[in-house]
């Protein structure tokens, strides 16, 4: 911790032979990489199976051996340090480069197509992911292919921490752009979605006055849509809705859509499929409105300096392929 002595008169050997020599072992890397998922050292000792005091003491190890604090008390747990930081960044580098090794050698043993983690929202994961997958899928019969679909935060702050290959989103406000490699592959066109029958649809087209009077699903605060949503409230100097349900979920949106008069903003995509479906999940209808939401352009986005392994490179090769045609 921050407040333990450490001796900095000490020189310490960062060489890799010296940092191995001294006892860092890989328990430390995954510790620290727990502590800066879970941000709490009991948090962090319940997900690798081991007690607190046991946590505390091979943190104290790890800034014995580097001769550095990693770690700050904050109000509601622990933060690293800038040499906290430093460290678990290597270390999620490192865990990386383990996991593609035995991805490579089972891929080799087995003959199989390889594994692909790819992340999106939801709007190109319809018209762009989609297709390729059943191209890879139909020309390498053995590869896996695991798709997350979320928003973009969520998806950035995943590829960081190496759960997935690389995705297509956009980059938050809150990260270094330094840190990935992006290609503006597409625009994602945002409309309003609202059930069969509702109030609104009588009135043709709606302007953003109609709405405040009517509860909203939004995704969670701080996502770039519910922030260019916001925005065409605050540019019309119309007030923002009083009642707002928070989801990323878009099945559980549309369910709530579904059985009441709540207005929803999806990508048009996404709306104009539920929509041309039968039974319940056609029930819902795009709100024709005399303003346009816009959002900034969708890219396929990499983590600087971490090379695609080559069954993740043909499906993003494909995909980007496809966003040109």
């Amino acid at each position: 911790m921050e407040d333990s002595i450490i001796p900095a008169s000490v020189p310490v050997d960062y060489s890799e032979r010296g940092i191995f020599r001294s006892g860092l072992k890989m328990s430390h890397l995954q510790l620290i990489l727990a502590i800066e998922d879970h941000g709490q050292i009991s948090a962090a000792a319940t997900a690798l199976g081991m007690s607190q005091p046991a946590a505390s003491r091979l943190l104290g190890e790890i800034e014995a051996i580097l001769k550095a604090p990693l770690c700050a008390r904050i109000a509601r747990g622990v933060e690293l340090t800038e040499f906290g930081r430093a460290l678990a960044r290597r270390a999620r580098t490192i865990f990386l480069e383990l996991r593609e090794t035995a991805r490579e050698i089972t891929e080799l043993k087995t003959g199989s197509g390889g594994s692909v983690s790819l992340g999106s929202v939801t709007g190109p994961a319809l018209n762009l992911a989609v297709p390729a997958v059943r191209q890879v899928s139909t020309a390498y019969p053995g590869i896996e292919i695991n798709i997350q679909i979320e928003n973009s935060n969520v998806l950035v702050r995943e590829l960081l921490s190496a759960r997935h290959d690389f995705v297509i989103g956009r980059i938050p406000d809150d990260q270094d752009p330094r840190l990935f490699n992006l290609i503006e592959i597409g625009e994602e066109e945002v409309c309003l979605i609202v059930r069969n029958g509702h109030p609104l649809l009588e009135k043709g087209v709606v302007t953003t006055a109609d709405l405040p009077g009517y509860d909203w699903v939004f995704q969670p605060q701080g996502t770039l849509l519910r922030r260019a949503v916001e925005d065409s409230f605050m540019s019309s100097e119309t007030p923002l809705p009083a009642t707002i349900i928070s989801t990323s979920s878009i099945i559980l949106t549309v369910s709530i859509v579904r059985h009441t008069n709540a207005v929803a903003p999806v990508a048009r995509d996404v709306a104009e499929l539920i929509a041309g479906q039968g039974g319940e999940a056609g029930e819902i209808r795009v709100l024709p409105t005399d303003f346009k939401i816009t959002i900034r352009p969708y890219s396929l986005i990499t983590a600087r300096g971490r090379a695609l392994p080559p069954s993740a490179r043909l499906l993003y090769d494909l995909i980007l392929k496809q966003s040109t045609a």
